[in-house]
């Protein structure tokens, strides 16, 4: 009876290593002090595993069906004690469910080829234990590349399509070695076909861990080159603001040079009592004045954006409006604040071409706060209708979340700041504070 309670135990345990392993690469992105989630983790898998044990003993069940339920309750779990997109928590979670599937079947394999007569299936009171020590063992081996190669991939800003097709690769071997598992091992009563099994499971667990590898580089590959898209954009956003600005200061200049010519006429209209005249001369000197402002900001980096689409909105005949009091040098990176308003500046100027002329308006506000935050806010009309699914709003060109709103919102949470979406009456508002890092 204590054999048959301890083997669910033990294979259960297995959850311990894997939510530990999960956790290395999210520091900085939990809900609650390391200390605290520890207590909390460890009670969970205990209560799973006392639980999954008399299941099995009471109900006969083995403990191969019970790793589902107490699996997705884990991962369901790590899920909400994260403060990071869904897409890369449920990929992290997966990929370590693939990699101790694998451990598993090795398991399974060094258990049928030492025990070849226990009939316990599919794993004795020593498989079960081989099995967890190898997943424990796997959480140093991997220590190094989870808190930093790992970690480095999750922080990036840019989002690589990759991350929404992941998961399929670890359930896919997921469900491989689900379909390795001996319902009758006596099939492998020749030494020759247990060999083959385990070199089999062994040959998974090397291919699974090489395709994270290219995984990995795939999407470093795809986030640098995103990185360098931005810079690009960054940069011709600065030459046209450079250029909007030597037009206008040319434009400045030559005003001023012709101010003395204007004054002269303008008295000699006003001597002649000629006011007709001289009100249609105002009118013309008047339109020959330089529109908009020489410097909408302080800071180089927010101005050379602001300017860049102050300039597209002109373009486009939607009226904006800036209000940005931010000091040459911020407490946030420049790089995710022009990265928010950019985006914001997007969003806004694509609603209000789908709005109707004579409503379009666009204001941007900007202001630094206690000396550690920036707030911003943008807020443009709209027609038509938002739509949004479960607090996200989705895209109005594609049947998911809109990018630009989605990196505003991981750049926002990073570092413990907050955005805050709000639509009424036909006007759009967003309310962003960043952060600086800790």
């Amino acid at each position: 009876m204590m054999m048959g309670f301890l083997r669910p135990a033990i294979e259960l345990m297995i959850l311990l290593p894997g939510i530990l392993l999960a956790n290395l690469p999210m520091q900085g992105y939990l809900r609650m002090s390391p200390a605290k989630l520890a207590a909390v983790t460890a009670s969970l898998v205990l209560f799973l595993c006392c639980a999954g044990s008399a299941v099995s003993c009471l109900f006969h069940v083995e403990t191969f069906w019970l790793l589902f339920p107490a699996a997705a309750v884990m991962g369901i779990f790590y899920v909400h004690m994260l403060k990071i997109t869904l897409w890369k928590s449920v990929s992290v979670f997966l990929a370590i469910c693939g990699v101790f599937s694998c451990l598993g079947n090795i398991a399974m394999a060094v258990n049928i080829i030492l025990s070849p007569a226990d009939p316990t299936p599919p794993l004795s009171l020593w498989g079960a234990l081989c099995w967890f020590a190898m997943c424990c063992l796997s959480v140093p081996a991997v220590w190094h590349p989870a808190t930093h190669a790992a970690r480095r991939l999750l922080e990036d800003e840019s989002f690589a399509r990759t991350w929404y097709v992941f998961w399929i690769l670890p359930i896919l071997f997921i469900g491989l070695n689900l379909s390795l598992i001996l319902q009758k091992p006596d099939i492998l009563e020749q030494r020759q076909l247990r060999q083959l099994y385990l070199l089999l499971s062994l040959a998974f667990l090397f291919l699974l861990l090489l395709f994270y590898v290219l995984f990995y580089l795939m999407a470093s590959s795809l986030n640098r080159n995103d990185r360098l898209r931005q810079e690009n954009q960054f940069l011709s956003m600065q030459q046209a603001r450079y250029d909007s600005l030597r037009a206008a200061i040319e434009q400045t200049r030559q005003a001023r040079h012709d101010m003395r010519h204007h004054f002269h006429l303008m008295q000699g209209f006003a001597a002649q009592e000629n006011w007709a005249d001289l009100t249609a001369y105002l009118d013309e000197v008047q339109g020959s004045i330089p529109e908009g402002d020489l410097g909408l900001c302080e800071n180089t980096a927010v101005d050379s954006v602001a300017g860049y689409f102050a300039i597209r909105y002109r373009e486009q005949g939607i009226p904006v409006t800036f209000s940005l009091d931010l000091p040459p040098h911020l407490p946030v990176p420049e790089s995710e604040l022009c990265s928010v308003l950019s985006n914001l500046l997007e969003n806004a100027m694509e609603a209000s071409l789908r709005t109707a002329p004579e409503r379009r308006q666009t204001k941007v506000q900007a202001r630094l706060h206690s000396g550690h935050m920036v707030l911003l806010s943008a807020e443009n009309a709209y027609d038509g209708k938002i739509r949004e699914k479960d607090g996200v709003f989705l895209s109005a060109k594609r049947p998911r979340e809109g990018i630009g709103l989605q990196a505003v919102r991981h750049i926002a949470e990073k570092n413990g700041g907050y955005v805050r979406f709000h639509y009424q009456d036909g006007v759009f508002t967003v309310n962003v504070i960043l952060r600086r890092g800790m």
